[in-house]
């Protein structure tokens, strides 16, 4: 037997006789010491355990933060909090209705450790403060929109700064986000192009045009100017394209950005500079989603289990790069019997778990890596191979067995199993045929299929698992 390789990743060619190799609901972790049975296998993403429910069934979820340890999120028109409540080991969860906030899109929030300020991106800005007489107020100041409508909010040195549609960034007054001054507002200026989004990082802010990206440092006020950001004269010749989604997380921040006469690219911040994460194959998808996909386009990122990830979610998919093996893979939910986007909205961390809001409805989630399902739904899992030949010769196939974590069979799918099917041109795979993988404590299980045929010229193998179980895909032989 010839060990294959498992896919590593998401690496989709434009012409799919070179690669058709998709990894989806699954990810690659790559072995740590020597001595393991591969050198890389696949797990299942995790499913989603349901929390608690905001309680309007088409009350999708905008948004959420965590200031203090406490989990707030935005579902419809509605700002909540969610509240834990500990009775010796027995945890339960409740939820307050804090204030409305307008319209049905995405929200920008922030905090500066005593209040929390929602955004709509070009409508209104709201501070929540649980110690102020009145705890949920509208920004009222005129000055708030001196300067353009405000559109992505972070905090910065005691002040929350906002971008605006004006290409230019306002800060509000030190530790007050209902004060603002009309003078207190910054520009890009060696090129003034549209200002999309911005970030904090290294106790800099990293304002994104749709091309370029601009630094500036809190020097404090100096003589007649009240304005205490300067730049410091960094420039980058990589924007924004997308303001919801630049991700801060892990030491670094990620982005969908792009240069002048350049088309779409995910990036990240090394050093000095914007380093390329995406493939060609996923700019090549990118390339060409329409002006109002790439709109849409939001991050997020969370850490489980030893596993880093940055996600990002389109309108019909979402992309996942894994900081540990530097691979990407897919993640999509089953609704209504179709295959669609991953229905998470926003993910954050809290009262030690990763709680997520649904794009669907009113419902809060934990990201849960013993959840086999989510919310009760299938998780549809598949992997392809790389293109396989033999010199460009015929081929043929007697024997392929693919190393599983057997006998993972539940009271769910007593007797689980995975499909096999087989691509003879790198684009269609015909003729599924199952395999047990092993019923509950069945751990010598071998799954094989005989009698796989000829090949003209190359072969693309897909395995597929949409039983609710354990997924754990250690290696795949031929002979």
């Amino acid at each position: 037997m010839a060990e294959v390789p498992l896919a590593t990743g998401f690496y989709t060619s434009r012409s799919l006789p070179i690669s058709h190799q998709q990894c989806v609901n699954l990810y690659s972790v790559p072995a740590e010491r020597p001595g393991a049975l591969s050198k890389i296998w696949l797990f299942g993403t995790p499913g989603i355990k349901a929390l608690i429910s905001s309680g309007v069934n088409n009350e999708k979820n905008r948004g959420s933060w965590v200031k203090n340890g406490i989990y707030y999120f935005v579902n419809g028109n509605t700002l909540y909090r969610l509240n834990r409540i500990l009775e010796g080991t027995e945890e339960t969860f409740t939820i307050d209705s804090l204030g409305t906030i307008e319209g049905e899109d995405r929200v920008s929030m922030a905090d500066n450790g005593t209040q929390l300020m929602v955004l709509v991106p070009g409508g209104k800005g709201y501070i929540y403060n649980e110690d102020a007489g009145t705890p949920f107020q509208e920004i009222l100041d005129a000055s708030f929109y001196e300067n353009g409508n405000p559109q992505i909010v972070i905090f910065v040195d005691g002040f929350f700064a906002c971008t605006t549609d004006s290409k230019r960034w306002i800060i509000s007054n030190l530790k007050d986000g209902l004060s603002w001054s009309p003078l207190d507002y910054g520009t890009a200026e060696s090129d003034p192009d549209i200002t999309v989004s911005l970030v904090t990082h290294n106790n800099q802010v990293f304002l994104f045009g749709s091309v370029t990206t601009e630094v500036f440092q809190n020097v404090g006020v100096q003589g007649l100017q009240s304005f205490p950001f300067r730049r410091n004269n960094v420039f980058l010749d990589k924007g924004c394209v997308a303001k919801f989604s630049v991700v801060k997380a892990f030491q670094t921040f990620f982005m969908l950005g792009a240069g002048v006469n350049e088309t779409p690219a995910f990036y990240t911040y090394n050093g000095n500079n914007f380093e390329p994460i995406s493939t060609d194959a996923i700019d090549y998808i990118l390339a060409r989603y329409t002006p109002e996909d790439i709109e849409s386009c939001f991050g997020w990122s969370y850490a489980e289990g030893g596993a880093y990830f940055v996600g990002w979610t389109f309108p019909d998919r979402t992309f996942v790069f894994d900081m540990n093996s530097g691979e990407w893979h897919e993640r999509y939910s089953y609704l209504n019997y179709t295959d669609t986007r991953w229905r998470v909205n926003s993910v954050a961390t809290a009262y030690n778990s990763v709680i997520v809001g649904d794009f669907v409805d009113g419902r809060l989630g934990i990201l849960d890596l013993d959840e086999l399902q989510e919310y009760g739904e299938a998780i549809r899992s598949f992997f392809t191979t790389q293109p396989f030949s033999n010199g460009g010769d015929e081929l043929v196939i007697p024997e392929l067995e693919l190393t599983m974590e057997a006998g993972v069979g539940n009271d769910l799918v007593p007797d689980p199993k995975v499909g096999l099917s087989i691509s003879r041109d790198g684009k269609t795979f015909k003729y599924e045929r199952l395999r047990g993988i092993g019923k509950k404590g069945e751990f010598e299980r071998r799954t094989v299929w005989h009698a796989n045929g000829r090949v003209p010229r190359f072969a693309v193998l897909r395995f597929r698992i949409s039983d609710p179980i354990k997924k754990v895909i250690i290696k795949l032989e031929a002979a």
